[in-house]
């Protein structure tokens, strides 16, 4: 291993070069002392058992941890809105008409865009169909959408609705992409020839940033790049992709994302998301949209006068005003995020994922009664922070284990256990922890 400073960061970083990994306690906890992150583990509420002794929580790719700075967030705004009522709007700490713009710098710094490009608001799906009424537009001739097959249920009923919505066959309008025979991720160059295959009536190809069983991360810039090269526009979804992956939207000229703050972005159960449009379609007053009076251009929005005139940039995008509430937990994490910073993360998180492959596999090998494979991509520039473990057999019995062992994993049905080692919250030691826990699995 080698270790390089970084100076814009002020951050000591350290790069694989065949690292030689140890399984015990004394080896992790050395990791542990190195990692200059390793501070913000103490900025997180972690669940209990009944003994009160903290949880190995390994379950962020589905709900991240509460930051301790949350309550303190809710009670200001509770506060606001008790002694100064509507006037919290104008008045308050925390002026509500602009709340949303508290949130927007640091959003565009986790995906890697200009701030006009980004705007926090509403929820996850909602936000995709917002975006896929500017960008899914059919025509005679151009009318289908490319996306992978197996993609999170919400995101299928999404597309499907929205072939149906226009009149359209949903089965003549998806294209869905699966992995070759004996494999479980997609390769990027199967993906691109479908893209090419469907040059001439592909109008949008939407697909996760991470697909959220295997944990593959699709590349987003050739995909998006192709979809240009044939004139379609590329959409992304990126529940599993923020916070835990160093995006560069802007710079990749992807075309639209949304994303949800309740995962790697820690910021409470349903909570408010995020969208990116391109800044060379955000500051176009005609790029088209539904509207709403959140949206319409600021200085003039409650002159209540017809005919709507967007806001510049993603904001003109919105509907509705801010969810003060979600937000203000939402900017408590925000802010971690930005003092951490993403690439700092994103190298810990590449470390972090090695070892617990390399622990899993460790008790693997000296246990009979584990039997899975990991799904997810070997290579760290193709996963972010998590392992899907495919069982041939024993998968609940394992998961059972680790639950009762006082550690949260995630099943997915009907053979997989999903494990996420959020940089934020998660050390090496837990890390090793965990192995030992599988590694003491028996099914009898």
């Amino acid at each position: 291993m080698r270790i390089l400073y970084m100076p814009k960061t002020k951050y000591w970083v350290k790069f694989e070069t065949n690292m030689h990994f140890e399984n015990n306690q004394k080896f992790a906890q050395n990791l542990d002392s190195a990692d200059k992150l390793k501070q913000y583990k103490e900025e997180f509420i972690f669940p209990s058992n009944s003994d009160n002794v903290p949880t190995l929580y390994f379950c962020g790719n589905s709900l991240g941890l509460q930051p301790k700075g949350a309550l303190h967030s809710l009670q200001v705004e509770l506060t606001d809105w008790g002694k100064l009522g509507v006037e919290g709007h104008f008045h308050g700490n925390n002026p509500w008409f602009h709340y949303h713009k508290f949130l927007t710098d640091y959003s565009a710094n986790v995906v890697g865009a200009n701030p006009i490009e980004v705007v926090v608001m509403n929820h996850l799906t909602v936000n995709l169909h917002l975006l896929f009424a500017t960008f899914y537009r059919p025509t005679k001739n151009r009318f289908k959408i490319i996306m992978e097959a197996g993609a999170f249920p919400s995101d299928m009923y999404a597309i499907e609705s929205q072939a149906l919505f226009h009149g359209l066959n949903p089965d003549e309008v998806i294209i869905e992409i699966s992995p070759r025979d004996g494999e479980f991720t997609l390769r990027t160059e199967d993906i691109l020839d479908t893209i090419e295959q469907n040059k001439t009536d592909t109008a949008l190809v939407f697909f996760s940033g991470v697909q959220y069983y295997t944990g593959q991360y699709f590349d987003i810039r050739s995909i998006t790049q192709k979809a240009h090269e044939v004139g379609a526009f590329a959409g992304f979804d990126l529940a599993h992709a923020a916070g835990n992956l160093d995006l560069k939207l802007h710079e990749w000229d992807v075309d639209f994302a949304a994303w949800c703050s309740y995962k790697y972005l820690n910021s409470g159960p349903g909570n408010v998301g995020g969208v990116f449009i391109h800044e060379k379609h955000c500051t176009n007053p005609s790029t088209p949209r539904l509207s709403g009076w959140w949206g319409h251009q600021e200085e003039s929005r409650f002159l209540m006068k017809k005919g709507y005139i967007p806001e510049l940039g993603a904001a003109g995008w919105q509907l509705s005003n801010a969810p003060v509430f979600g937000m203000a937990v939402h900017l408590v994490s925000l802010k971690l995020f930005e003092t951490a910073k993403i690439e700092n993360l994103r190298n810990k998180s590449i470390q972090l994922t090695n070892y617990l492959q390399f622990v899993l596999e460790d008790a693997k090998s000296k246990n009979l009664d584990l039997d899975f494979n990991i799904i997810t991509p070997s290579d760290s520039n193709s996963r972010g922070a998590q392992l899907s473990l495919l069982f041939e057999k024993n998968g609940r019995a394992v998961f059972d284990h680790i639950t009762k062992n006082n550690s949260i994993v995630d099943w997915r049905e009907p053979n997989v256990i999903r494990i996420a080692p959020a940089p934020l919250y998660n050390s090496f030691e837990d890390v090793q922890k965990l192995g030992e826990i599988f590694a003491s699995f028996s099914k009898i």
